[in-house]
């Protein structure tokens, strides 16, 4: 039996969460930035890095507390080192490392990335392996092929603007507010996305990488030429149209990649995966084409240490610890 304290502090979330055995999840707390970023329109990454300061401890704190487990029942720690903001992951991982050496149990670095990618498992234990895996978020935009041995390999990753990324600067171009993501998928379900055409980036590329800053751009254009668009109800039309465009790029490169590698399930995670009209679309296509997708709840798409702690469970049972000198990183691959 395993109980993992998870720790998570890659951008502007600060999180702590406590899971049982990989799969059962006694406590996960986020605490949100997200009133303290809104006024720049994004996030700033010093500002961020003092308020894990303020409160990892409050959030480590509180995460035992919901759990109900003592410090003394921990197995071990697991924490976010990679990839992310420097100032922020050096939070988290000097906590972990103060609790590791201070009770005397095994310290776990462990990659953001293939913790969305491990999330799953919180809702669908027996998920298995043999699936290609897409992680849609604020940074990254990437596609993978997991065997059945749980070795992963990137197959395509965004070139430029990361799905998230462009929703939040289309946001902030149509004076929308922050964090862009949830209030253009709010606005665009009053929206109708054939009413402005808008192109599908890279969608015949032949490849499996992304790009969206072209995306972001033609709007821009397309409303410089049409200022009517930026007026009343026509708000709602252009993110619908922008919305789709996205949503339909991503979903047909992974289901292509399907096809191609013939493997018949799909897991999606980070936090654009809370995207209602991605998850739906995801789930009619993918049922069009009779592959099983999963997709977690949203509570878990976003940055969570629960994910980090379910990683950090199974990186125990292979005895795959890390020594208290280790170091975080900016950027990394799984």
């Amino acid at each position: 039996m395993t109980c993992i304290l998870g720790i998570e502090t890659s951008c502007d979330d600060t999180c702590a969460s406590v899971v049982l055995n990989g799969s059962s999840i006694l406590s996960n707390v986020v605490a949100s930035q997200h009133e303290i970023h809104e006024k720049y329109g994004g996030v700033v990454p010093e500002l961020a890095s003092r308020r894990h300061v303020e409160i990892i401890d409050v959030i480590i704190k509180e995460a035992l507390i919901q759990s109900g487990v003592a410090f003394g029942e921990i197995t071990a720690v697991s924490v976010t080192n990679r990839p992310g903001l420097v100032g922020s992951l050096l939070v988290g991982v000097g906590a972990a490392k103060a609790i590791s050496y201070a009770r005397k149990i095994p310290l776990i670095a462990v990659n953001h990335l293939k913790a969305h990618l491990y999330s799953n498992f919180l809702v669908f234990p027996e998920m298995g392996s043999g699936f290609i895996g897409l992680i849609v978020s604020g940074g990254h935009s990437s596609l993978y092929r997991v065997d059945h041995e749980w070795s992963i390999t990137e197959e395509g990753h965004t070139l430029d603007d990361a799905a998230g990324e462009a929703f939040d600067k289309i946001a902030r171009f149509l004076n929308l507010g922050y964090p862009g993501g949830p209030i253009i998928d709010r606005l665009a379900k009053n929206g109708d996305p054939e009413k402005v055409t808008l192109p599908r980036p890279m969608l015949d590329s032949g490849d499996y990488n992304f790009s969206f800053s072209g995306l972001k751009t033609a709007l821009i254009y397309r409303t410089r030429k049409e200022p009517e668009l930026l007026s009343g109800d026509n708000i709602a039309d252009l993110a619908a149209a922008f919305q789709s465009s996205i949503v339909e790029v991503l979903i047909e490169k992974t289901i292509g990649l399907c096809k191609k590698t013939g493997y018949e399930k799909i897991l999606v995670s980070g936090g654009v995966a809370a995207n209602s009209a991605l998850r739906a679309s995801f789930t009619a296509r993918s049922g069009q084409e009779g592959i099983q997708l999963f997709i977690p709840p949203v509570s878990l798409c976003m940055d969570n240490a629960a994910m980090v702690a379910c990683l950090g469970h199974h990186e125990y049972i292979a005895g795959r610890f890390s020594k208290l000198d280790v170091d975080v990183y900016s950027k990394s691959d799984i």
